[in-house]
């Protein structure tokens, strides 16, 4: 229920915020799982840590804290007897470096800070085993200076191969003849030499590899085969010194482990502190004081996740002694700021309770066991919910929930269902809550909400102004007074006509006239005044329906159609109408056919093909048959004649 509501209010998002600012892993996983205190004591000291984080930073910069990455995991080796390597090493002696640097940057802040400063008491100096490690360690690599021994060996190992290579390119200056390259080649370890296959027997020593085409034989000389061994036992020396020094090292970093880990979690704890004072900086936010005493203040709120320059800071304030109210029923046009103004409450009240700064100028929060919410229409589809049946769902658990110790916040308090009905289930709502003795902040369209709330000692009215000129939200609360809709108002500033106004006020008021009719009565006429629209005559027109029977199917098909013939979906084009059998001449592929009409479908009327008196025998016929048709329209010629093929 928790977590649903901290969605709903965003708390999770500001929580992804915070956990972008930390560097161990961690504290990141504390971070996604923050809750608001219940401890007053314990809110206040997170508060003033972060407070005091924040000067820090403000003062000396940002702190010298380390990521650790992996660190756990070497250190856990280590605590077996697993041999660690100089990667990890060195690793280590990184974290021993922040250790040392995040120390001394505390100690400068130890007469201001105190609360955060101690921390750098409880951070121990491994200075030592720093050293040890890095005199040791470079990168992934010993150095030579490990070891009186391994500095030893590894100057006879650079000796030896000098002496080899020397050799090498001796024999290579001196019968260059005999090779196919000019340079030695390191073959399966061995230092070799590129012989050309005619001169393999000039060469004493060992084939080791040849070349792929077989013409070059790599070659060991036996002049250089007793230094190669001399090089593997030294090899041999070397790796053994190297895993001597290693498991001295490793044995140094088991033998601080208990000091590494007081280390580790210091570390932890300030990455948390500071991530929260970062998180302070980029919001612009300011510790504000979270006490028991039932009384919520906010001045100048503005909510995290907006910008701040395109947002109207929230003034608010509720409970406290004195006959102060418990309950405010918040009215006013829809967007109009009242499920912000409900969200930055909410969201600002766990952000203090958590330890967090909040984005205000001043103001005060209370301690809540819960934070409760309905906000949103909460429609589901996989669980079947309507909007008023999630209202529902979600306002019966948090009627089981709420105490005198919670805030509950309802957005649109009765909406979704009959307004009779849904006017009488938000009065019930509110007289339950008025019983657990809650603080709560509700936002209703109902009229008689508002009557309610006046009648009812610890309610009352506020409202989202509204500026009735520009016809737009101003987004401030303003506690006190009951807001109005402004419905009639707007549709007669936007051209609705006053004949229609006075009807829909008929309907909802019934004989009472609202001020803002009276209002729209001195508006005149508006500049928007609703009128006949300029637009073309457009009119429907129906099918003209041709009697089947004395226009048959086979009928409707012209000359120059082009058709579709079935089964085969070939195109033709109609060159004779139908004859009585209902068989119309369709060419296709240049031949002539006489098919069904039922096998025909119209693909495009010739109509749309061709212009008007076009002659289609420019399609149909010869150009032979054509001369002779023009030759018999100037002069009969008996001896003419003119064949055409069906």
């Amino acid at each position: 229920m928790n977590n649903k509501m901290y969605e709903t209010l965003e708390f999770n998002k500001v929580l992804g915020i915070l956990e972008e600012y930390a560097l161990c892993e961690r504290v990141k996983s504390k971070i996604r799982n923050l809750e608001p205190y219940l401890s007053e004591s314990e809110v206040k000291r997170h508060l003033n840590e972060t407070t005091e984080a924040k000067l820090i930073m403000e003062h000396y910069g940002t702190p010298p804290l380390s990521a650790m990455n992996d660190l756990d995991k070497f250190l856990v080796l280590a605590d077996k007897g697993t041999l660690l390597m100089p990667e990890q090493l060195s690793n280590i002696a990184q974290f021993f470096a922040s250790c040392r640097r995040l120390k001394a940057y505390l100690k400068k802040a130890e007469g201001s800070f105190t609360a955060v400063a101690s921390y750098g008491k409880s951070i121990y100096d491994l200075s030592n085993v720093e050293d040890e490690i890095n005199g040791s360690v470079r990168g992934s690599q010993l150095v030579d200076s490990s070891s009186p021994l391994l500095n030893d060996i590894r100057r006879k190992i650079s000796s030896t191969e000098v002496q080899v290579k020397s050799k090498l390119d001796s024999l290579l200056r001196n019968n260059k003849i005999w090779f196919s390259e000019g340079f030695v080649s390191i073959r399966n370890g061995h230092y070799t030499l590129p012989v050309k296959r005619e001169y393999k027997n000039q060469v004493s020593g060992s084939v080791v590899d040849m070349s792929q085409s077989g013409s070059t034989y790599f070659i060991e000389p036996s002049a250089v085969r007793k230094m190669h061994e001399e090089l593997g036992i030294l090899h041999i020396e070397e790796e053994n010194e190297v895993r001597r020094i290693l498991y001295v090292l490793t044995a140094l970093v088991e033998e601080h482990l208990p000091l590494i880990h007081i280390n580790i979690e210091a570390m932890e704890s300030l990455d948390f502190i500071f991530s929260k004072a970062k998180l302070s900086i980029a919001m612009k936010a300011v510790p504000l004081p979270v006490s028991s005493e039932r009384k919520i203040v906010i001045k100048a709120g503005r909510h995290p996740l907006l910008k701040a320059e395109t947002i109207v800071p929230l003034d608010f304030h509720i409970g406290g002694g004195g006959g102060g109210y418990k309950g405010i029923i918040i009215t006013g046009p829809n967007t109009g700021g009242k499920t912000v103004a409900l969200k930055t409450i909410g969201l600002l009240s766990l952000m203090a309770q958590s330890g967090l700064h909040v984005p205000a100028e001043t103001g005060c929060f209370t301690m809540n066991s819960y934070v409760l919410c309905d906000i949103g229409d909460g429609q589901s589809i996989t669980e079947n919910l309507s909007t008023f049946s999630s209202h529902m769902t979600n306002i019966i658990k948090i009627l089981q929930l709420a105490d005198e110790d919670s805030l509950v916040l309802l957005d649109e308090l009765g909406s979704g269902t009959d307004p009779a009905e849904g006017m009488g289930l938000a009065v019930a709502i509110l007289e339950e809550l008025i019983g657990k003795n809650c603080l709560f902040v509700a936002t209703t369209h109902y009229p008689e909400i508002k009557e309610f709330a006046k009648s009812v000692p610890g309610l009352i009215n506020a409202r989202m102004g509204f500026d009735l000129q520009s016809l737009l939200p101003l987004y401030k609360l303003e506690i006190g007074e009951a807001g109005e809709s402004c419905a009639l108002y707007i549709a007669r500033c936007l051209g609705l006509p006053m004949k229609m106004i006075e009807r829909a006020s008929l309907a909802a008021y019934g004989d009472r006239t609202t001020a803002f009719v009276e209002n729209s009565n001195n508006i005149g006429t508006p500049p928007k005044e609703m009128k006949k629209r300029e637009m073309p005559d457009k009119r429907i027109r129906k099918q003209d329906i041709k009697n089947t029977r004395n226009n048959p199917r086979s009928m409707r098909f012209n000359k120059g159609d082009s058709v579709m013939v079935y089964p085969q979906k070939m195109i033709g084009i109609v060159y004779q109408k139908a004859n009585e059998k209902g068989e119309i001449g369709v060419q296709m592929k240049n031949k002539k056919l006489l098919i069904n009409h039922k096998r025909l479908k119209l693909h495009v009327p010739a109509s749309e093909l061709y212009p008007e008196d076009y002659d289609f025998s420019i399609i149909f016929e010869t150009v032979e048959n054509r001369k002779k048709r023009h030759q018999m329209e100037r002069k009969h010629d008996p001896q003419t004649i003119i064949e055409t093929s069906d």
